[in-house]
């Protein structure tokens, strides 16, 4: 009998399980995780969101402080209340190559270890960070690099000149063929087309590539799509459906359409693995439709689909551009500040809860909005309660092994 076992999905020399577990910021795919998916044969995502503040909090460096330190030095030299606090390009890479190789060098299995790079964390210098986010994941040996979140219109021109750009596995996430084909256009440029393709469906956790008519898309058909227009270009790049697979029987059903392999992230995020709080992933068990939230809270003018119970929601913080800043574009703009500016007070002089927007960078740091995807409220389905009457956490080689056993 077919089963997903039976499928191999193949990037140029090398085969891997068809599975890819996709890059869940800000470290809620950790390296634990990643780490024990690659050892049984599959694809595993790094997030480079928030790189610093990740190594910060992992290894007990201090690249935010010194964000900080900084930028009030800069201000006390020749005060400019419009002056953007920017990151250090030389920490920034170092943070990211201390992250990436971290993992790499604990590799064990035939597994491939990649690294989901979005392209809307945009640090107050986009381009610049994005040349160093990426050619850092270069040097540290990550196997491969997603481009998501973006038409990365320069990624592919931005790592051209290093060695292993020719080499290691480059693959883009999108949501439609219209996007693909623009990607395309640009990486012929530098003539290196992607080693495959990530499509995401409507389904995903987290931000979204649709608008606000987003349940009138299915993945399937989008899959089917984007694999027929690649082949009426004389194209054969393998495409990998992401967003509401949740099982065995999903992932059979869309490997038997022509799938490579398919993408998934929910099921993981409740892992033993994770970097959610037990409390978080608890909350993700108990979650009910009406607990999940499609919404135009992010700052990067994405659709966002978390829970409604994430503490991030009405928050009223202060923006928190100086410390962290991952959202702001280089004239020192982010949707959140408008919003937080726009925001009275309440008659105690207390500033109200900011409905519109939250600060991204602050809350996903502090693992306070819970992203998912819209499966999540069928979590509860796969595990037991233990005598506390708290779900069970699997741990990843158990989820792994059932989404490629049956």
């Amino acid at each position: 009998m077919t089963a997903p076992h039976d499928y191999r999905l193949t990037l140029g020399d090398r085969d891997f399980a068809p599975l890819m577990i996709g890059g869940m910021g800000v470290d809620i795919s950790t390296s634990e995780m990643v780490l024990e998916a690659v050892r049984l044969g599959c694809i595993a995502h790094l997030s480079d969101a928030m790189i610093p503040a990740v190594c910060d909090r992992n290894f007990g460096t201090k690249f935010v402080r010194s964000k900080v330190d900084n930028h009030r030095r800069l201000q006390n030299e020749a005060y400019d209340e419009n002056r953007i606090p920017k990151h250090d390009v030389h920490e920034y890479r170092q943070a990211q190559f201390q992250y990436v190789s971290h993992t790499v060098e604990k590799k064990q299995g035939t597994g491939g270890i990649f690294v989901n790079c979005m392209e809307k964390v945009q640090a107050g210098s986009p381009q610049e960070i994005l040349e160093i986010r990426l050619k850092a994941i270069l040097d540290a040996g990550a196997d491969g690099i997603s481009l998501s979140a973006g038409l990365h219109g320069h990624s592919m021109r931005l790592m051209s000149d290093h060695p292993r750009f020719r080499d290691v596995k480059i693959g883009i996430v999108v949501s439609s063929w219209r996007a693909l084909k623009i990607f395309l256009r640009t990486a012929s440029k530098v003539n290196r087309l992607p080693d495959y393709v990530v499509v995401e469906g409507p389904l995903a956790g987290g931000h979204l590539g649709f608008g606000e008519d987003w349940a009138n898309y299915d993945l399937k058909t989008i899959l089917i799509d984007v694999m027929q227009n690649l082949k009426q270009e004389g194209l054969s790049i393998p495409v990998i459906p992401g967003g509401g697979i949740f099982d065995a029987a999903d992932a059979l059903s869309f490997l038997q359409a022509g799938a490579a392999a398919v993408q998934v992230a929910t099921r993981f995020t409740v892992t033993q693995e994770s970097g959610l709080s037990d409390h978080a992933k608890q909350a993700y068990f108990n979650a009910e439709e009406k607990d999940v939230l499609v919404s135009g809270v992010s700052p990067t003018g994405y659709l966002f689909r978390l829970l409604t119970s994430s503490p991030c929601l009405n928050s009223n913080l202060a923006p928190q551009c100086i410390p962290l800043g991952y959202a702001m574009d280089p004239k020192g703009h982010c949707q959140y500040i408008d919003a937080y500016n726009a925001t009275g007070f309440a008659e105690s002089g207390v500033k109200l809860p900011v409905l519109e927007k939250v600060c991204l960078c602050h809350h996903i740091g502090r693992y306070d909005s819970w992203t998912c995807g819209s499966t999540v409220t069928r979590l509860k389905e796969t595990v037991a309660k233990n005598s506390n009457g708290l779900y069970i956490l699997p741990s990843t080689e158990q989820v792994v092994r059932e989404y490629l056993e049956m």
